[in-house]
């Protein structure tokens, strides 16, 4: 879950909020959304512990096409768009130590060498995650404890010796001001947008449950336990940016960790911030890298004209060519367009595409009252129901905040529809 975002996003919402209280209210309200979804996966997860989460269980509640086009959006908008957008906010990053990478990509051509470095990111971990799970699993597990401690580090730091103001957590950007109501929603619902995307995994155990050993009972303290941290973590850390620069200091920023920890430490300690924020954003893209093929995987074995991406190689017994497949529409992405446009795109597809595996707890517990359920959702049918409420809210205003994003994720789900007729159409000639 920890990834880009996070040192990312606080940048997008100071410029269009201009409010630390409302931006932090938003992360909270996110926290509370992706609680509410694992509880959902949770609960379905242990139902069905199968590889591909969400194609699973869409397939046994709204049947095959619903699922195909969530595996579909799956590819574009939950792993591959997020992927880019991460291994770009790496780079720029990077070019605190490679004053190369920190020019503005726009001047290199074509082709800049950003995107050259982030693509070449994305084949590496490519093959790290090829040569079996317990290779690539173990590469990510490393560089989450050390991204998880240094966090934690950054965070006591900051209260111990940091030289933000209290002042700068309560007061308000003069941009504020000029929001009329509806200016107000829309900006609120597009920025819940941002803060969905950063909150993007907490249903990543459920891609694995294939894979574990105990599903029914590791599969939901995985979903609650990672959740629940990440969300304190989140909280803490927009804290300390909003103490360390204030709203009007992090506008506008697409580095906000590194500009914070300019006015906490000064440049020695930003340069071990920055050196952090690379193995965090590190982490989260072999994370994703893992966790998207076992989606392709599922559909694979489901559509007899994708059985290839249900191949699964005799020595390193991976999904490699879904691996391939997934690191090749990444590369695309990460050539396509700017990290805050990726976002939007991804943010507001994935949170559509959640939306639908949520309501099927609330479907399979009318339909199939009796099934077995080792775990069931702590708050049912208010946890449900709220991730839907909000979820909804959200898209119908960002829709209107950012209609080209939006626009684009609606086109994927229907390009993902007609993918599968056309499919399994020649598939029954």
């Amino acid at each position: 879950m920890i990834g880009a975002g996070i040192f990312t996003t606080t940048g997008f919402m100071a410029q269009d909020l201009g409010h630390p209280a409302w931006i932090l209210l938003l992360w909270a309200v996110g926290g509370v959304m992706a609680l509410c979804g694992a509880l959902c996966f949770a609960e379905l997860g242990a139902m069905m512990p199968e590889a591909g989460a969400e194609y699973v269980y869409l397939r046994e509640s709204y049947g095959p096409t619903l699922a195909f086009m969530g595996s579909f959006v799956a590819l574009l908008a939950g792993f591959s768009a997020p992927i880019a957008a991460v291994l770009k906010s790496l780079v720029r990053y990077l070019g605190h130590f490679i004053p190369v990478l920190a020019d503005d990509p726009r001047t290199a051509g074509l082709v800049s060498l950003d995107d050259l470095v982030a693509i070449g990111f994305v084949w590496a971990l490519v093959a790290i995650h090829a040569r079996g799970l317990k290779s690539g699993l173990g590469f990510t597990d490393l560089v989450t404890a050390m991204k998880v401690l240094g966090i934690v580090a950054l965070i006591g730091a900051a209260i111990i010796a940091g030289k933000g103001a209290m002042e700068n957590i309560v007061t308000v950007s003069p941009r504020y001001a000029e929001l009329g109501a509806a200016d107000l929603a829309s900006t609120l619902a597009t920025s819940l947008i941002f803060v969905n995307f950063c909150y993007l995994g907490w249903n990543g155990a459920a891609y694995m449950a294939g894979e574990m050993k105990n599903p029914q009972r590791h599969l939901p303290l995985a979903l609650l336990l990672g959740t629940g941290g990440v969300t304190l973590l989140y909280m803490a850390l927009n804290v300390v940016y909003l103490y360390g620069a204030g709203v009007d200091g992090l506008a506008g920023a697409v580095e906000v960790g590194l500009v914070a920890s300019q006015s906490l430490f000064g440049p020695s300690g930003t340069t071990a911030i920055a050196a952090l924020m690379c193995v965090t954003i590190l982490s989260s893209a072999s994370a994703m890298t893992a966790q998207g093929p076992r989606v392709y995987y599922a559909a694979g074995r489901d559509v007899s004209r994708l059985a290839w991406l249900a191949r699964i190689s005799p020595r390193t017994s991976t999904p490699v060519n879904a691996l391939i497949l997934q690191g090749a529409v990444t590369t695309a992405f990460i050539l396509s367009g700017r990290v805050d446009q990726i976002l939007q795109y991804a943010g507001f597809t994935a949170t559509l595409f959640a939306t639908l595996p949520v309501s099927s707890v609330i479907y399979l517990r009318i339909r199939r009252p009796d099934a077995p359920r080792p775990f069931r959702a702590w708050g049912y049918p208010f946890t449900p129901l709220l991730f839907l409420g909000v979820s909804t809210w959200t898209m119908v205003w960002a829709v209107r905040g950012r209609p080209l994003e939006s626009m684009l994720g609606l086109a994927t789900a229907a390009l993902g529809a007609v993918l599968f007729v056309g499919l399994t159409r020649t598939r029954s000639r």
